[in-house]
This record gives C-alpha cells, sequence and structure tokens, in this order.
C-alpha cells in the first residue's frame, strides 16, 4: 500500500503537494493601472465615462468600469452559436457567444468571444 502524503498524485492532485488545488477564495487587491488611461482614472484627473467616450480612448483594462459604474452593470448573455471544425482527429465544437452589458443608464458594451 502506498501512502498518500500529499505528494505526486496526492489528494492535491500532480505537483501540488499541501496545497490541495487552487480552490481559495480570491483576494480583493488593490488596482496598480498599466495604461496611462488608467494612471489618469486613479488619480481622478478623469473623472467620468463621457471623457473616455468624447475622445474615442480604448479602456484596456476592467477596473475602469468598474471605478466609474462598479455595480449598477447589469450582462445578459444575447446569443451562443455552436461552430464545427474538421481536424485531422476528427471535428472540433467550439462555441460563439455574444454577451451585452451595460448600466441601463446610457453606457453599454458588447462582448464577443469564442471558445
Amino acid at each position: 500500500l502506498a501512502e498518500d502524503s500529499g505528494g505526486p498524485g496526492g489528494p492535491g492532485g500532480p505537483g501540488l503537494g499541501a496545497l490541495g488545488g487552487f480552490r481559495g477564495g480570491t483576494e480583493d487587491k488593490e488596482w496598480i493601472p498599466v495604461t496611462k488611461l488608467g494612471h489618469l482614472v486613479k488619480v481622478m484627473k478623469v473623472k467620468s465615462l463621457e471623457v473616455i467616450y468624447l475622445f474615442s480612448l480604448p479602456t484596456k483594462e476592467s477596473e475602469i468600469i468598474d471605478l466609474f459604474l462598479g455595480a449598477s452593470l447589469k450582462d445578459e448573455v444575447s446569443k451562443i452559436m455552436p461552430g464545427q471544425k474538421q481536424t485531422p482527429a476528427g471535428q472540433q465544437t467550439r462555441f460563439k457567444a455574444f454577451v451585452t452589458i451595460g448600466d441601463y443608464n446610457g453606457h453599454a458594451g458588447l462582448v464577443v468571444q469564442c471558445s
């Protein structure tokens, strides 16, 4: 009988040791901006989304939207489309999802993602 001591193949899975996997709670860390727009938003030089939309600036950090809209955001899955492609091993099914997101106050967005 092999003793189950948490090594490779143990209760945490291969190579995880005593960690027991990555199913812990998410920590709420402070936002560290990466882009120039992110820095301007963090120091409150940009005070609203309307200024960002006025100059058509790309918002590459989700924390910018979270800072302005926060809990008022609602999302809805509009459509899920399955698609298939042929590979040498057979057919591979993929799904494309269309999600609309907004705050019901004039701010809206569309997200298209393929898995």
